[in-house]
């Protein structure tokens, strides 16, 4: 029997990786973990969180302007961006402790550096060489860039959360959700903000009705939406940039943030010369139990672009170490995980669009209703909340809940336990609920928007 270093090597030290780590870990394996930037990934550094509270800030705005309506008197407030930059750094900073401890905690060996697979069990990592019975790939995703004139002057998300001072004017590329939550939240510091979308429409793959609720919503607030447009070039343009639509139009712009998708974060880790398989876009192709064609190699999280979801990877993380050391099969279920955008307004799904439904069914009924949140009776804020319920009608079962406004992110979470758990409309109707909130508008709906139609 081969002695090996570890039982498992993780590589990427992600929601995923970490997960996996530690819980393997904490059952008594040998384990050790690989990171060449900082714990917690993406999600931690320059994602979910760092976003979060980015978003927490450029809803003040706004929340200045309605206290007015509810008798309170602003003098003064401003607004300084190093501030929020130097206080996010300190919670990024503790949370590296919160990481670094559990894995501490829990035995785990931790290496800084880039990790080389030198084959099926061998990994050369931070001037070390060390062997293991099982190799994890939790490595995440990375920033896509179009190789177009002018590249050099493109920014990314990544160097977003580390600007020295904010831009008088940017234009975000892009359509998807990163798009969407940086014009946000620029626009509500105050920089003059433009997206262009190369698409008919923002969000592709979300609800049609989100979709235009969205644009409209964010055109209200002062944001430039540009469809069907796509950028062709950059150039300098003394300390600003010129950029080249395809339309032959130019925009004068002190920052360009290409927010056009990530691609998996598979190159330099040695999986090509070992002959691990990887689709077109690089990531990498697993089975069902994230078992790559190298059996002693796995891999999980946004790195195999299937799901890209933190809570997905943490999840698929647990599953793999329970499956290997416990032979407790309890394989992730990818059916109705909720969703949500950090825009302005708020948007968050569980199950189903209405056009896959109607691909899945063959009939459907549609649920709908839009209002004013009480909230904004006196704040005078022109934003309504829309939210759609779609049911299969032969067994009644909800099999799609889409919200658009605030706190539709909490508000689906609650109601993605309720689908996971087969509520029928039935159920919601006969539950009571919590007034007066806008989540109770969800156990309201009785009229329906749309005939039962195939």
């Amino acid at each position: 029997m081969i002695d090996y270093d570890y039982d498992l090597f993780v590589v990427g030290a992600g929601s995923g990786g970490v997960r996996a780590a530690n819980t393997a870990a904490n059952r008594g394996a040998r384990v050790a973990i690989a990171e060449v930037r900082d714990l917690g990934g993406t999600c931690v550094n320059l994602g979910c969180v760092p976003k979060k509270l980015l978003v927490y800030a450029s809803q003040f705005k706004d929340d200045f302007a309605a206290a007015t309506g509810y008798g309170w008197t602003l003098n003064n407030a401003a607004f300084d961006w190093p501030s929020l930059i130097a206080n996010k750094n300190r919670e990024i900073e503790r949370l590296h402790a919160v990481y670094q401890s559990h894995l501490q905690q829990s035995r785990v060996t931790i290496f800084n550096g880039k990790a080389q697979l030198l084959d099926a069990h061998t990994i050369a990592v931070a001037g070390t060489q060390c062997t293991a019975k099982r190799i994890l790939i939790a490595t995440g995703g990375w920033p896509f860039v179009p190789d177009i004139p002018g590249k050099q002057h493109i920014a990314t998300s990544n160097e977003l959360f580390s600007l020295k001072k904010l831009p008088k004017r940017i234009v975000i590329v892009g359509g998807g959700y990163i798009a969407v939550e940086f014009a946000s939240i620029l626009n509500g510091l105050g920089v003059d903000t433009t997206v262009c979308q190369r698409a008919e429409k923002l969000l592709e793959g979300f609800d049609e009705d989100i979709r235009d609720f969205l644009g409209a919503a964010m055109a209200r607030q002062g944001v430039k939406i540009l469809l069907n447009s796509d950028v062709h070039a950059i150039a300098e343009d003394g300390d600003a940039f010129a950029v080249s639509l395809l339309d032959g139009n130019v925009m004068t712009t002190d920052l360009v943030l290409y927010a056009t998708g990530r691609t998996p974060n598979s190159a330099g880790f040695g999986l090509e010369e070992l002959g691990v398989a990887l689709d077109t876009n690089g990531a990498i192709i697993v089975n069902g139990d994230y078992q790559t064609n190298l059996p002693s190699v796995y891999a999980l999280g946004d790195v195999t672009d299937r799901i890209n979801l933190t809570p997905v990877a943490i999840a698929e993380g647990e599953a793999l170490v329970n499956s290997l050391y416990f032979k407790d099969a309890r394989p992730v279920d990818y059916n109705n995980i909720p969703t949500a955008v950090f825009s302005q307004p708020n948007i968050a799904s569980v199950g189903l669009t209405e056009a896959q439904a109607r691909q899945k069914y063959s009939d459907i009924a549609i649920y709908k209703t839009e209002f004013t949140p009480i909230k904004n009776t006196l704040s005078g804020k022109d934003e309504n909340t829309l939210m759609k319920m779609i049911v299969e009608p032969v067994t009644d079962r909800v099999v799609g809940l889409h919200m658009i406004g605030a706190d539709a992110p909490e508000i689906i979470q609650g109601m993605a336990i309720a689908l996971r758990a087969g509520a029928t409309k039935a159920i919601f109707d006969s539950t009571i609920g919590v007034h007066p909130t806008s989540a109770e508008e969800f156990v309201n709906l009785r009229t329906l928007a749309d005939p039962i139609s195939g």
